[in-house]
Order: structure tokens, then C-alpha cells, then sequence
């Protein structure tokens, strides 16, 4: 049954013919999982509560900082150092305190997937990481609940539902990972802030649709948005029958990172003249913020590693750590007699030691 307040809340969704009084108890009812609280994370919370889900967990253990607030728009200035699922936690029941919260403090993980997933009807991944969507798409698969996919890069961004009633699953589209190290992040390249609320607001619409059982769901179908071009792309993908998915494994995406030789920033403070320091991000980064060193863009770096030749003890550094590790990995045995480091945490943690 619903309050007289519920009532007045929702009435322009029991208005509707396909949702009513009977869709909208469906929604009460419904238990829907957010694994990260980011940029696809805030629209999807966002709207779920105000549409009247009953229970969402969030699962993050990352802090608000000030760089997210660009895009992920459930935070403020004041929620900066808090953890995301309590500052989400305390927006959301601003917005709609009918409904129940639950949070976790951790990041998805092959000890804690499945039973989460268990307790929930359906599940939507929102995460920057490609080994905890590996990982979501597996425990969804193995406890047999409807996983709702969402995927940004620059101005472009990715939708479809997974493992729906038995259906096409991610690794249909995608069967082998690639390192992480590989695939830039958005502390790297950058991504309109508008996007993620874009691609959010459809995974939102598909968590509606599963719930209600209405329309037709982004099941064997990738949806691609392009901002740019305000176009979508709805790419048709067949079920891999020949995959098999029997156990949970935690995938190490980020290998080659962990083979560098790395270096704190207060190490390299301390010894500098020793060093050379080289900025490996792109020209945009570079404008953006700088410690200094001569900028040499990573692709080019590779192409003629012969630019570094006449130094002999080499610090390189990016926006995070991935790709001056990357540069470390595959020239350090080209160059074997010279020394060289990835800067630990990149230009971010740098700079939070220079304030």
C-alpha cells in the first residue's frame, strides 16, 4: 500500500497505462544494486530514488574529490573527502526518504560479488574499471540476475543489459581482457561532463524496463551514443554459446604496472638534478598541469625511443601512474644500462604533496 504522500509522489507514474498503481508496487518492491558511485553511478542512484525503487545498495570505496564534482552531480564542495556512498546515502534520502539505502564500504571483489548479488533483483555497473565489469558480468551470470552495463570514454558512451534471462552476457561482446594498463581512464584523456549523466539516465530507463517488464530490453543489442553527433548506434550481438562462466576469478588487468620500478615524488624532490624528468601525457594534459620535465607524449616515445638516448637516469610521469609504468616496461630493456622510474601515483599524487 502506499502513503498519501507516496501517493501524491508518484502519480504521474500510476497515470501511465503500462506503469499504474501495479507497475509502481513493482518498483516499491524491487532491490537493485549500483556497483560504483561515479560519473554513471550519481544519474542512475539519482533517478532510481526518485522513481520509487524500494531498496538500492551502492557499492564504492572511493572519496569525494574535487575533480569528480565536473560530472558526478549528487555531490557538492562539502560532501570533498567523504566517502561517495555516504554522501550519496545522504542525498538520496534527502530526495526521497520513503526508500532504503544500503551501503557498502569496499570495492566489488571476487570474496564479496556474490553474496551481494543474491540479495538484489537486478544489478547496474557503473564502474571505471574493466576487471570489476568482468567481474560483475561473472557473479551475474552465476547467481542468474539481469546486469544493466554502462561504459563512457571522451564523448562517447556504451549501453546494453546482460545476462537477461539467460541471455547475450559481456563476454559475448568482449570474451578476453586486455591489461588496464592499455585502456585510459578518464583522469587521462578526459570525458564530457554531460555524458555520463546521458549514458546514466538510459542504464536508469533499463533498470525501469527489467523491473516493469515493458518495451523491448537492450538484451543482444549495444547501444553507442556519440555527443558529439547526438547519434546512436544499436549494434545487434549473438549469444557466445561456447563461453562458460562456472567460478569467480578476480582478473589482474594492470600487470604491467606492477612490473615498473617506481618512485615516491618526495624521493625524487629530494635527488632531483639526479633525474631526468619526462611528462609522457598528452598535449592537453600538459597545458592543463605540469611538475616540469620535457614533455614527450607516450605514442611518440614509442615510436623513437631514441629521444631519451643521451640521458641516463629517467623519471617518467603521467596523470595516474599507467602510462610512464607502461614507458618504464617496454624501454627499459632497449636501454638496459640506463636507470629508469614511473613516478608512484603520477602528476595527482604529486600535486597533493606540493599543496
Amino acid at each position: 500500500m502506499f502513503t498519501t504522500t507516496e501517493k501524491e509522489r508518484y502519480s504521474r507514474h500510476t497515470l501511465l497505462g503500462e506503469v499504474g498503481v501495479e507497475g509502481q508496487q513493482k518498483l516499491k518492491k524491487a532491490r537493485v544494486l549500483v556497483v560504483g558511485c561515479g560519473g554513471l553511478g550519481c544519474p542512475i542512484l539519482q533517478y532510481l530514488a526518485a522513481a520509487g525503487i524500494g531498496e538500492l545498495g551502492i557499492i564504492d570505496d572511493d572519496t569525494v574529490a574535487l575533480s569528480n564534482l565536473q560530472r558526478q552531480i549528487l555531490f557538492k564542495e562539502s560532501h570533498v573527502g567523504m566517502y561517495k556512498v555516504e554522501a550519496a546515502q545522504e542525498v538520496l534520502n534527502a530526495l526521497n526518504s520513503s526508500i532504503k539505502i544500503q551501503i557498502y564500504y569496499e570495492r566489488l571483489s571476487a570474496a564479496n560479488a556474490l553474496d551481494l548479488f543474491v540479495k538484489y533483483d537486478v544489478i547496474v555497473e557503473g564502474s571505471d574499471s574493466f576487471s570489476t565489469k568482468y567481474l560483475a558480468n561473472d557473479a551475474a551470470v552465476l547467481t542468474g540476475k539481469p546486469l544493466v552495463f554502462g561504459s563512457i570514454f571522451k564523448f562517447e558512451g556504451q549501453v546494453s543489459v546482460f545476462n537477461y534471462k539467460n541471455g547475450q552476457t559481456y563476454r559475448c561482446l568482449y570474451p578476453e581482457p586486455v591489461a588496464e594498463s592499455d585502456m585510459p581512464t578518464c583522469s587521462e584523456v578526459g570525458v564530457l561532463g554531460i555524458l555520463p549523466g546521458i549514458i546514466g539516465m538510459f542504464q536508469a530507463n533499463e533498470v525501469i524496463k527489467i523491473i516493469l517488464d515493458l518495451g523491448k530490453v537492450l538484451s543482444g543489442k549495444l547501444l553507442i551514443y556519440n555527443s558529439l553527433e547526438a547519434s546512436q548506434t544499436l549494434l545487434p550481438f549473438s549469444k557466445n554459446e561456447a563461453i562458460e562462466i562456472s567460478e569467480l576469478i578476480e582478473l589482474d588487468l594492470s600487470c604491467s604496472i606492477h612490473s615498473a620500478n617506481e618512485i615516491d615524488y618526495r624521493d625524487f624532490k629530494e635527488n632531483k638534478r639526479v633525474y631526468t624528468l619526462i611528462d609522457v601525457r598528452s598535449k592537453p594534459e600538459r597545458e592543463a598541469s605540469s611538475i616540469g620535465g620535457l614533455h614527450i607524449p607516450l605514442d611518440q616515445l614509442l615510436r623513437n625511443p631514441n629521444q631519451i638516448v643521451e640521458f641516463d637516469t629517467v623519471v617518467f610521469y603521467c596523470a595516474s601512474g599507467k602510462r610512464s609504468a607502461k614507458a618504464v616496461d617496454q624501454l627499459q630493456n632497449r636501454f638496459s644500462e640506463k636507470k629508469m622510474y614511473s613516478l608512484k601515483g603520477g602528476i595527482a599524487e604529486a600535486l597533493l604533496i606540493e599543496d
